[in-house]
């Protein structure tokens, strides 16, 4: 029974140790800043978490050769052979899909491999177009695999049930103390987890150590509870100190039942406010805008209008995910712990968004997307936080290009022209928030609207990002052709960067992303300080005139209450950023500090305050989702 039982076990730790292998030899010149033994420990820190899988899938096999009678031996025997079988096949799909999965998202598969689940038409139509050769090889291996099984299965299950019962059940809490030492991995108070892999500052030593069937379980457990989802990351912090240190932080004297909600006058008080239009890039990094320190060449759409109004250089996203963008500059939210307010069940209605504060003056709202609304949860979280209208793909009549994600985005920007002339002819006040799609793997783009970018792949992110610059110029091409043009403030704003990579910790500098503001009347600037994506919406509020009363986290880069904070989420990490001294806090793990110089994270003496303020953070966030605390009245 042990013996096959360690069969099983050596099964598992063989290819989890081939695929952890694998990742050390393409990934091994990221491992430069730590030293050869040092890099080793992944292997010996991966060992620990392939233990703790092998043991999980072991239990069913262990309990079914400790008490099947022996009359049952042949039938139980080829059960377990076809349960291992389907986890070996799930353990070596997995296997195979890290490597386009770190290629992508430069970690090991994690929650976003689950959510992708959610969408089947869209992902496995971006798979086939995208990694057509990964998914034969896999494919190929995992009929190989099982054919080799079948064949050549080292396991004598039938034999090891056919030893008598009574001493295979004396033997079971044996099996029984060694599965459980195993699935523990400790002997501490706590047992082991996902943080036991976080053994180096170099992030991609950690991705190597981790193991990607426990990662995905990990990270389904997690991000499918709301509970208490902030005690991984510190001890508890008093409501009282946690809001405060928030509060002094970010600049926010606000107070009473509704956390940092205050007045805010604006300082350009006009009788007639004006529009407001968000157009939000999916993946536009700094790196490809002129004006935040890329190349100009790829938006030059983007360059020309940097020299209409204000153009934010130094701007830092919440996240890496679209819904993480998507609540920063729809409600001014920073990020918190689990699952984004978009998805979560207590802020699909009552919660702050700019419709939900504009609609008491009369203004009209849409959400206006390409694709389907149904994908991250759109459509429910927009229309049930006070939007109108969501527009989507089904609402595209005749479009002149569709891709895996949706119409193209000049179908889209036409759309939205034609929607604020509806708005403008009844005359409507109108906030609007435009969410682009053809930036996204597999960059399918259509032909005869950009001069594809030389020396680059024409189904690349270069050239997706050139046709999204492209839409932008259409846009302002067509509304200054129109009257709402003059009355109405357009921000253009990314969600994320397009792939967040690099060894430190946290990689702070592909946060980095462009944002600009055009209004009639506003004189042009470059804005160089720090900045979130909450300050972009502040600002925008700003200028459109009107007094307003909200509980943005952030502020108009014209009032003196701005600071140079900001909050990052990376996965499960934190990052609390004040000028360029950073906090650091991970699940389990104890805080760090960094400073950030030339776009790295670099070792720092501990900052207690500026860790305990992350941690402020964290517990303020869960707390005003929890108690449906951000808005602005009942």
């Amino acid at each position: 029974m042990l013996r096959e039982l360690f069969k099983i076990y050596l099964l598992f730790i063989v290819l989890f140790f081939l695929g952890r292998l694998g990742l050390y030899a393409l990934y091994f010149d990221r491992l430069g800043d730590i030293t050869f033994a040092q890099s080793l420990l992944s292997f010996l820190y991966g060992l620990k978490l392939d233990t703790m899988t092998a043991s999980i899938l072991l239990i069913i096999p262990a309990l079914l050769l400790a008490i099947t009678p022996q009359v049952l031996a042949r039938y139980t025997e080829r059960f377990i052979n076809g349960y291992v079988l389907f986890f070996l096949l799930i353990a070596l799909y997995v296997e195979n899909a890290t490597f386009p999965f770190v290629a992508q998202y430069d970690v090991r598969p994690n929650y976003l491999f689950i959510e992708y689940l959610k969408y089947p038409k869209e992902v496995t139509s971006m798979i086939l177009k995208e990694y057509p050769l990964q998914l034969a090889v896999a494919m190929g291996m995992l009929l190989v695999a099982a054919w080799g099984y079948l064949r050549f299965s080292p396991l004598r299950l039938a034999e090891a049930i056919r030893t008598p019962l009574w001493k295979r059940t004396l033997l079971f809490p044996i099996v029984a103390a060694l599965l459980f030492i195993g699935i523990r991995s400790s002997f501490g108070h706590r047992p082991a987890n996902i943080s036991d892999a976080l053994y180096s500052t170099n992030r991609m030593a950690n991705e190597i150590a981790k193991n990607s069937l426990y990662s995905i379980g990990n990270a389904f457990y997690s991000y499918t509870k709301e509970g208490d989802l902030i005690k991984p990351y510190g001890k508890k912090m008093a409501l009282s100190e946690a809001y405060t240190r928030v509060g002094d932080k970010l600049n926010l004297k606000g107070g009473g039942e509704f956390p940092f909600n205050r007045l805010e006058p604006t300082h350009f008080p006009s009788e007639k406010p004006k529009n407001l239009v968000i157009f939000i890039q999916e993946s536009m990094g700094s790196q490809f805008v002129g004006f935040s320190g890329g190349d100009a060449t790829i938006t030059p759409n983007m360059e020309k209008l940097s020299h209409e109004g204000i153009a934010f250089t130094n701007l830092f996203s919440n996240g890496t995910r679209s819904i993480r963008g998507l609540s920063a500059i729809t409600s001014g939210w920073l990020p918190l712990a689990g699952e984004e307010v978009v998805k979560r069940n207590k802020s699909q209605s009552d919660f702050f968004t700019v419709a939900s504060l504009l609609k008491p003056l009369g203004y009209k709202s849409t959400f206006i997307y390409g694709g389907e609304g149904r994908f991250d949860n759109m459509r429910s979280w927009y229309m049930g936080n006070g939007f109108d209208e969501v527009i989507e793909q089904k609402d595209y009549t005749n479009p002149s290009f569709v891709s895996t994600w949706g119409v193209s985005d000049e179908d889209l920007v036409v759309k939205a022209n034609e929607k604020f002339k509806e708005h403008t002819a009844k005359g409507e006040k109108f906030v609007s928030v435009i969410f682009s799609s053809s930036n996204h793997s597999p960059f399918e783009l259509p032909e005869g609207k950009i001069d594809f970018i030389p020396g680059k792949p024409k189904k690349g992110v270069e050239n997706a990002v050139k046709y999204a610059d492209f839409a932008i110029g259409r846009l302002f091409e067509l509304a200054k052709k129109e009257s709402y043009y003059k009355d109405t403030v357009f921000v253009v704003v990314a969600d994320h960067n397009i792939r967040v990579y690099g060894d430190d910790l946290v990689p702070v500098n592909m946060f980095h992303i462009p944002a600009l503001i055009i209004s009639d009347g506003v004189k042009p600037q470059k804005f160089d300080a720090l900045s979130t994506q909450p300050d972009v919406l502040a600002t925008a509020l700003d200028l459109i005139g009107a007094n307003l009363t909200y509980p943005v986290l952030g502020h108009s880069i014209y009032s003196d209450a701005k600071r140079e904070v900001s909050l990052m989420l990376f996965n499960d990490t934190f990052a609390l950023r004040d000028h360029n001294k950073v906090a650091v806090i991970q699940p389990n793990k104890e805080p760090l500090t960094f400073t950030y110089e030339k776009e790295h994270l670099h070792t720092a003496p501990h900052d207690k305050e500026l860790e305990r303020d992350a941690f402020a953070f964290v517990t303020v966030m869960d707390d005003m989702y929890n108690k449906k605390l951000y808005r602005t009245k009942h």
